[in-house]
């Protein structure tokens, strides 16, 4: 039976009971419900299921106790979340690349959703709102690198939505380094041709107050591998949450992590990998620092091994190193497997203050305490960093770094 945009599939229970299924595109996530008592509604659990829509009207009210929310100071984000958005062009700054080209599109490009479509308010308010898109397409089987600048969003709440395009066996880094003042949410769209190899770098280093909402949808295609990393250092609330799906066979995603939140600084990240099709691997590995009063982080990875997922390979973990009082690191891992052909599967977390037994080898060394620590977290933040695989961003991030620790004194 359906109502238009919402359609209802009675069920059977193994233990005989009916219960109805409600599933589609209406105005409230699917539930599912016990049809013979009225009793028993609860939310859809697998993590694929929740519901989507592009138009911001589909959402109800953000009351800070949803699931995508619960973690996210919402009182501070009410303009982002429900107000008006200037989804209007910006400035930004990249160097011509060959086999690269960055252009604006209209609403109508093809490309448009092919990636994902907003699971919450903030994201769909941005995808109702923005004018056109900035689109960055490589091609060529020669390796390319561009960086595009984005640093005059203004203050005013402002909507954006990018398109990434990697061509079929295309070889490319893009670097997209967000600085200055900021009100902005913004959608991400990431197509990955078959054969190709794509890294995706998002920086967030703008000012002190600036507030920035991304969410970065992905897919991965045959034989393809793709690399995302999420680097966060500055403004007063980040939130960037990837999710990529693994849909052809063979697709290889490795999503990386590296923040570093000060005092009354929250940077949050929700990750959802999802191995759609056989013979996928995954790797999620976000690692943190927090120091000063009320420095926060929030990382939640969701990983989800869908039934047609065989010969899966996957595992996250997420790493938090806390250097003062008054912080606080939320970590939470989740894995889903509906199918039980799989190589391997994990999950990690762990949240904590400097190994002694570090700090007293390198002082054992001659190595002052002060020095010892920095020279630990450095370390600790580096196995992400080193990884990214563009050069002129990692020695600047090893830069920052030390930064934030000289500034943490």
């Amino acid at each position: 039976m359906t109502d238009g945009t919402t359609e209802i599939t009675t069920l059977s229970t193994p233990e005989g009971e009916t219960v109805e299924e409600v599933t589609g595109t209406g105005t409230r996530p699917a539930i599912i419900a016990d049809a013979t008592s009225g009793h028993g509604t609860v939310p859809v659990q697998t993590r694929n299921e929740r519901f989507a829509s592009a138009e911001v009207s589909d959402f109800p009210e953000v009351t800070g106790r949803e699931a995508s929310w619960k973690l996210t100071p919402v009182d501070r984000l009410a303009e982002l979340i429900a107000g008006d958005l200037d989804g209007s062009r910006y400035e930004i700054a990249s160097d011509a690349v060959a086999d690269v080209d960055v252009s604006w599109v209209p609403r109508t490009d093809e490309r448009i959703g092919l990636a994902g479509i907003p699971e919450e308010r903030a994201s769909a308010n941005a995808w109702s709102t923005f004018g056109e898109a900035l689109a960055i397409t490589v091609g060529g089987e020669e390796h390319r690198e561009v960086r595009i600048a984005r640093s005059a969003f203004g203050q005013a709440p402002r909507a954006a939505h990018t398109i990434i395009e990697a061509k079929p066996f295309s070889n490319g880094v893009v670097v997209l380094d967000n600085a200055g003042s900021a009100v902005l949410s913004e959608n991400v769209e990431i197509l990955i041709g078959d054969g190709a190899k794509l890294t995706v770098v998002t920086v967030q280093d703008f000012d002190d107050d600036a507030k920035y909402l991304a969410t970065h949808f992905a897919r991965v295609g045959r034989d393809a591998q793709f690399k995302h990393v999420v680097v966060s250092l500055g403004g007063a609330i980040v939130r960037v949450n990837p999710a990529v799906t693994l849909a052809e066979s063979g697709a290889d995603g490795e999503l990386l992590g590296v923040y570093f939140s000060d005092a009354h600084q929250h940077l949050e990240q929700q990750v959802f990998l999802f191995h759609k099709a056989a013979n996928t691997r995954g790797r999620v590995n976000y690692k943190g620092a927090l120091q000063g009063d009320g420095a926060r982080s929030v990382w939640i990875g969701d990983v989800l091994i869908g039934p047609d997922a065989s010969g899966t390979d996957s595992y996250e973990q997420n790493r938090n190193l806390v250097l003062t009082d008054g912080t606080r690191a939320d970590s939470i891992p989740n894995l889903e497997i509906e199918t039980g052909d799989i190589l391997g599967a994990g999950h990690a977390s762990a949240t904590g203050r400097f190994d002694d037994e570090q700090l007293f080898y390198l002082r054992s060394r001659g190595i002052p305490e002060e020095l010892a620590r920095r020279l630990v977290v450095r370390g600790f933040l580096a196995e992400i960093v080193q990884k990214i695989g563009y050069a002129p961003l990692e020695e600047r991030l090893h830069a920052a770094i030390e930064a934030e620790l000289e500034g943490g004194r």
